[in-house]
């Protein structure tokens, strides 16, 4: 099996050089699906070991359950329509606190990378509450806001704020120079140039914070509904695990995992989108 090593440092023509002695690729598409054959052997690997270790005893299957009693459970949750209230009560949750902290952390990085002196004078700041958890910042949020939806959807969107906030300065401050001193011999505008230049090529930074605040809007929402809700994942796994309801437990996890795929490829295909300029 070679290694990251072997790959990148295997000797290789050059296109001129492929094209004139009719070198053959593999398509991308066939590349494409041999990587996902790959990654799902690995799932059914993982699937297999799961069902059987528990079976065989290598693992105690009170606390670990056989992969199909926790499908079964799922598959109980599901048609008792309980599984798809607790999910829509998270997703509205986080996708409010996720949404809210996009569309303020974006202009407001942009506007502080734009003027070296105020980015010198907000940085420290900003690294204090980014190094802030927001676990830690949760007894405030309830403290101030109650223990009602405000402070859930808070606390989400300060978990949210800094990585985008941050990933966004870095990107429009490290913006090529000779980038910019075309717009200017061009005659664009401050704003055209941010426009045109300056966030297009700001993009894969900022959607770097941004994948990263999709994963921490589920995660600290998690923490927040087994504190104190009435509905959502969170809850679900909590109350699931209070009452030894072990297979319903791994099954309010496992839906978790499944959600938090299903947004991290929403962000990368946005972000693809976004970013077509690179191909």
């Amino acid at each position: 099996m070679p290694d990251l090593l072997e790959v990148r440092t295997e000797p290789r023509l050059n296109p001129r050089q492929e094209a004139a002695a009719g070198v053959r690729h593999r398509s991308r598409f066939r590349k494409r699906f041999a990587r996902s054959v790959r990654g799902l052997i690995g799932i059914v690997t993982l699937a297999a070991v799961w069902e059987i270790a528990p079976r065989i005893g290598a693992v105690d299957p009170h606390f670990i359950p056989p992969l199909s009693d926790v499908l079964k459970a799922w598959w109980h949750l599901a048609q008792s329509g309980e599984l798809w209230t607790d999910v829509r009560t998270s997703l509205v949750r986080s996708g409010v606190g996720f949404g809210l902290a996009v569309v303020l952390a974006i202009p407001i990085g942009a506007a502080v990378a734009w003027y070296p002196v105020l980015r010198d004078l907000l940085t420290p700041v900003l690294e204090i509450f980014r190094n802030t958890a927001a676990l830690a910042l949760l007894p405030v949020f309830v403290l101030i806001l109650g223990i009602g939806e405000t402070s859930k959807i808070a606390i989400v969107l300060f978990a949210c704020f800094f990585p985008i906030l941050l990933s966004t300065i870095s990107g429009v401050a490290s913006v090529d120079p000779q980038l910019l001193r075309t717009a200017r011999v061009l005659g664009l505008s401050p704003v055209a140039t941010f426009r045109k230049i300056v966030f297009p090529a700001a993009v894969p930074t900022i959607f770097t914070g941004i994948r990263i605040s999709g994963a921490a809007a589920i995660l600290v929402l998690l923490a927040a509904e087994m504190i104190g809700a009435t509905a959502g994942l969170g809850y679900l796994i909590n109350y699931s695990q209070m009452n030894f309801l072990i297979p319903q437990m791994y099954a309010g996890i496992v839906t978790t995992s499944a959600l938090g795929l299903a947004i991290n490829y929403s962000l990368v295909g946005i972000e693809r989108h976004f970013s077509r300029w690179r191909a």
